[in-house]
Formats: C-alpha cells, structure tokens, sequence
C-alpha cells in the first residue's frame, strides 16, 4: 500500500477495509470529552466483546435454574463446556484439537509443563532464554532451576541483541544453540518479546533446539491471536499463552497450553495429575485408578471456570467469523502505516526499536522515546490515547486489527509528534 500523510488517507482507507464492521462488536472507552478513546492497548487487555454479556448471562441464567444439574442439563452443559472452545483454540496457534486446551493461568501453565518438560541431568541441565523475558517467566525459570537444585548462574543462559541493537538476531540464537546446544535441556523464548515487539522466528529456533536434542517451548502471551502460528507445523514440543490480551478474553482470563502430539500418550513424561485429566468415561467411577485423556486435556487439574470460558468464547466466535489470515493483512498494514508516519517527522526524537521486518514483528511497535518520554506518555493519556510505557523509555503502541482504524492511527501519531 502507498501510504500517504493526508487525513483523506486513513478516512478512505477506512472506508474500503473488509473488516471495518467488526469494530462495533466491541465497546470502546470514551475520552473525558464522550469520544471514543484510541485504544492501542490490546496487548496488554483487549477490549470486551458486546456479546459477553449475553454468553455470561446465559450461563448465569442456567445456574440460576439448574444449579448442579447445569453440568449436563445447561443449554452448553458445563462438563463439557471447555471442549466447545477447542477448535478454535486450535486454529489460533495452529495446531490439531487434541494438541490444545484452556486452563489455569499462563504462568500457572508454565510450571506445570515445565514438570513435564524441563527434565535436567548432570550434563544437560541449562536453560536458553531472551534476556530481556517478561519477569513472570524469568522468575518462574529461575525457580524451576533451583527447585531441580541447579545454581541459576550456571543454568540460565540469555541471549542478548548485539551490542547498539534491539533486535536479537535469529542467525545469534541458532549459533548459540549450536555451541550451547549439548548442555541445553530447554530452549523457553517468547513468540513475540513483551518490551521490543520483536516476533522470533520460531520454526528457525525450533529446527535449531531439536538438532541439538533439545525441548524447545514458547511463551505465547504476545503471540496468541497476533500473529499467525503453526505450531504443530513448526514442531514445537508445547507451549502456553494467556488470553486476555488480543484474544479480548477479559481481565485475567483462562490461560490456554498446547503439547505437541508426540508428547501426548507418552507415560515416561512426569506431569502433575488431577481429576479433570482423568478419563472422561471413567472418571466418575471414583477409583483412585488414573487413566489419563488421550490429549493435552491431561494435563488439566480441575474442572474450568464456566463463566471465564464463556467471556473468551465470546471473542473467539468473533475470531472465527474474521479469520486470522485476514487479521494479519491488516494488521501488517496497520502498524506499517504507523510507521511510515512516526518516521516522515524524522527529527522526533522516536526510534522504532521493533524490527522492520513482517515477519519479525506483530502489530505492536516500541517507541523509543529520545527525551521527557513520560511526561510525551502522559500528554497522551490526557489526549485520549491509551497505550502503555515500560521503564526505562519505551512507549508501546498496539494497532489491533479488530477493533482499531487507520484513522486511530493517524491521530495517535499525531499527537504523538506534538511538541
């Protein structure tokens, strides 16, 4: 797309975007003034789907009637409720039904795999991780390194962008893995990192990890409806996400985790067991006999929150209905449209430290901010934009295709530019 500087521009952009309609499905925050906010904060909660209301209600209305009974007599009974999730679930991540389920919460999901994954021995007991992870997974690395009772500073290796850039190059990471790669028991990286936006080249790490007999697992928090994932295609061994960042599922939503299938009927894996893994068939005989599901369902503990999968199912029906190939070309135009923008005011003192690169980036990009960068965030805020800033000098700015318009766009950056 030839991208142009005039408001006519985004207006006429607007007008011929296939997924315009979809932006009122969803509520937008006002502004002080009663207009909408520009909302470009959907990497961290997305916003709420009108229709959650009506899928809570529903559940809400069954209790109300059923009580108990609900769990079989509901018009979605609950004990099944989770599974009417799982093919769409599955086509987000790119992966097969049986290879996917939503549970727990991220980081909740991340121990419990890591106790079926994270297996170290006297030889091979180190962990490759971005240095500059999101602190909920480098703490939950940290601890599970100690827990094995491993020194950190011997077990955790991080790989760090070269010295002047903010990208880690992917030709770094394989090297590394190359060198490292026999005392590597577990390669943990982010599908998109939280701070630079940077978008990793899985298959590439994944190819690089299995080569050196490594378990080679994703944090998929920025991923998980932002980009397009294959990962059964990619031949990842697991991996877990939360969904309340693109995927609108709500203020802390139910977490969702995927095992590859090679890794499903393996008895030898460790795992931390609970009833909701049990055989459904047999499960309620009661016999202290585990016969554990077939599928990545076995690593659940407990029965699911009903009234948080009905919030993300909600979004999800809305993701199917507008198909996530779509939502990448989009959104591809998007965050390049604010790009060029931010980058025709060259002396703005913003770097886009967020690759360049497509296929090395999502929707977000991290703005470097040269000077007086809070007091730049807080004009925003007081203006009408909600976007969100990360210490030391970093604003970051989420165009998300479903709900957000070139002209959201065009008027952050221009307030952005401002002074």
């Amino acid at each position: 797309m030839n991208f142009s500087n005039e408001l006519s521009f985004a207006a006429e952009a607007d007008e011929k975007d296939p997924l315009k309609h979809f932006r009122k499905k969803f509520f937008i925050p006002k502004h002080t003034d009663g207009s909408d906010v520009i909302y470009l904060a959907g990497n961290s909660l997305g916003l709420q789907p009108k229709t959650v209301k009506d899928y809570l209600e529903q559940e809400l209305k069954d209790w109300a009637e059923f009580a108990v009974e609900g769990h079989t007599k509901a018009k979605n009974p609950w004990l099944a409720y989770h599974e009417y999730l799982t093919s769409q679930t599955a086509k987000i991540v790119g992966a097969k039904n049986e290879e996917v389920v939503n549970m727990n919460s991220l980081t909740t999901n991340l121990h419990l795999l890591f106790v079926s994954f994270y297996r170290p021995e006297k030889n091979k007991h180190k962990i490759l991780i971005e240095s500059n992870s999101f602190p909920s997974d480098y703490y939950a690395v940290e601890s599970q390194i100690k827990y094995h009772g491993y020194d950190v500073a011997e077990s955790l290796i991080e790989i760090r962008p070269r010295e002047g850039e903010d990208k880690v190059r992917t030709e770094d990471i394989e090297e590394l893995i190359e060198r490292e790669g026999d005392e590597i028991a577990l390669i943990w990286m982010a599908g998109v990192n939280y701070y630079s936006g940077q978008a990793f080249e899985m298959e590439k790490i994944v190819k690089a990890g299995h080569k050196k007999n490594c378990i080679v697992g994703f944090d998929l928090a920025h991923a998980a409806g932002n980009i397009e994932l294959k990962l059964h295609e990619w031949d990842a061994d697991f991996a877990v996400w939360c969904n309340y960042k693109y995927l609108n599922g709500g203020p802390g939503a139910i977490g969702g985790a995927f095992v590859n299938e090679r890794h499903l009927n393996d008895r030898t894996i460790p795992k931390l067991l609970g009833w909701w893994g049990h055989d459904k068939k047999t499960r309620f005989l009661m016999d202290h006999k585990y016969i554990p599901i077939p599928t990545a369902e076995s690593w659940q503990l407990s029965n699911p929150p009903i009234l948080q999968l009905a919030s993300l199912r909600a979004s999800l029906d809305i993701f199917e209905e507008a198909g996530m190939s779509a939502l990448r070309k989009k959104s591809e135009m998007l965050t390049s449209y604010m790009e060029y923008l931010i980058k025709e005011e060259s002396n703005s003192g913003i770097q886009i430290i967020t690759p360049a690169e497509k296929n090395e980036r999502g929707c977000q990009l991290s703005l470097r901010i040269a000077e007086n960068g809070k007091a730049k965030f807080r004009r925003l805020l007081d203006r009408g934009v909600i976007c969100d800033w990360r210490e030391p000098d970093v604003i970051r700015a989420a165009p998300v295709p479903l709900y957000n318009s070139f002209e959201d766009v065009k008027r952050f950056v221009g307030i952005l530019l401002e002074g």
